[in-house]
């Protein structure tokens, strides 16, 4: 969701190539085409089986497995495509712009009320719990399956809280399921 869109009545999504991730705690490169780039922390869900129109009661047997992941957007990018009306990919969908983390089985957790948090440099900037969600992890599958088939080892990332902001240089983002940190890297 953009941040100032105000509050949608169906998820509002979109598509990254499997070029966007990046694995392994390797380093983000803010690229050179953006002077405004932000974080957006998430849970993110991974899709265990092929699925078409999934009915909300049954997407919890569509994923094992959750991690947390940082949505980069290249606000000035995004800004210039949203003021012509057009799609966002180029602002969300750029290379390494989605940071996973480590996998973890979903039943080590309640998802319902499920706390997450970023760190920069030390610092939490974003602090978000599952129970708070626009939309539930059901609801982003059963949503997302009707536009698209979903096949196994998709990834869903469902939404952010407050406290998106940017990043530069030399930051370090680390990120956090309860109090399990699954993700750290560097900014350069």
């Amino acid at each position: 969701m953009g941040v100032g869109s105000g509050v949608p009545t169906e998820p509002v999504y979109f598509m990254k190539p499997d070029t966007a991730l990046l694995k392994d705690g390797y380093p983000f490169y803010i690229p050179d085409f953006s002077n405004d780039l932000h974080h957006e922390v998430e849970i993110v869900v991974k899709i265990n089986k092929n699925g078409k129109n999934i009915e909300e009661k049954f997407a919890h047997k569509y994923f094992d497995e959750i991690t947390i992941g940082i949505d980069f957007t290249a606000r000035d990018i995004q800004a210039k495509c949203k003021e012509k009306g057009l799609p966002w990919e180029k602002a969300k969908a750029f290379d390494n712009s989605a940071p996973i983390g480590r996998f973890v089985a979903k039943t080590k957790f309640n998802l319902d009320n499920l706390n997450f948090h970023l760190d920069i440099n030390g610092k939490q900037v974003q602090i978000g719990n599952t129970k708070d969600m626009i939309f539930s992890f059901a609801k982003c599958i059963s949503y997302v399956s009707k536009f698209h088939t979903l096949k196994t080892g998709d990834l869903i990332y469902t939404g952010t809280p407050e406290g998106v902001g940017p990043v530069k240089p030399g930051d370090k983002l680390e990120a956090y399921i309860e109090n399990e940190k699954l993700l750290e890297f560097e900014v350069k």
